[in-house]
This record gives C-alpha cells, structure tokens and sequence, in this order.
C-alpha cells in the first residue's frame, strides 16, 4: 500500500467516523434510558406496596369474616339465654302461684 491510499483511507476512516457520530447522539438515549430506569424503580416500589396493600386488605377480610362468625355464635348465645331466663320465669310465676295458695288457705 502507498502512503497516498494508507491516508486517504485514514481520511475517509476519520470521515465516516464523524458523520456516523454526528447521526447518533447518544446522550439524549442515555438520558431516557435512566429515566426508563428510574420509572421502572418507582414502579417496583408501588407494586411491592400494593401487594402489601393487598395482604393487609386479604388479613382485613378474613378477621371481618371472623367477627361475623362470632356474632352468629354470641347472638345464638343470647337466644338460648332468653328462653332459658323465659323458662325460669314461668317456672317462678308457678311457684308463686302454688305457695299463695298455700298460704291462702
């Protein structure tokens, strides 16, 4: 090779170099690849927050669930209480009734 073609290949090598870079700017990618990145942040931290939100709505689900369950049980309870009281006062109205006429004779 010529000394000639070493440095017109050199130039068109330096040429093409400089049109390709004049082309391809890459710091306005860059920069929206960090703002994809810190969006993709973000959005990993309001998904974790949300399945954090979800599990605390889930234990809040389960515990009303819970609590109706027992407010079946305590109003059967009651129930159960208030015939039973019934019973008795019919039992204690018997009673008196038998010992004032005992006592009324």
């Amino acid at each position: 090779m010529t000394m000639k073609s070493a440095i017109g290949i050199k130039i068109a090598a330096v040429a093409a170099v400089a049109a390709l870079a004049g082309c391809t700017d890459l710091k306005p990618l860059q920069a929206q690849v960090d703002d994809l990145k810190a969006q993709v942040g973000r959005l990993s931290s309001d998904v974790a927050a949300h399945k954090a939100d979800r599990t605390d709505a889930n234990a809040a689900a389960a515990a009303s669930q819970k609590a109706d369950a027992a407010q079946a049980t305590a109003n059967q309870a009651l129930a159960a209480a208030q015939s039973a009281q019934s019973g008795v006062n019919e039992v204690n109205e018997k009673i008196n009734r038998m010992f004032q006429r005992s006592v009324s004779k």
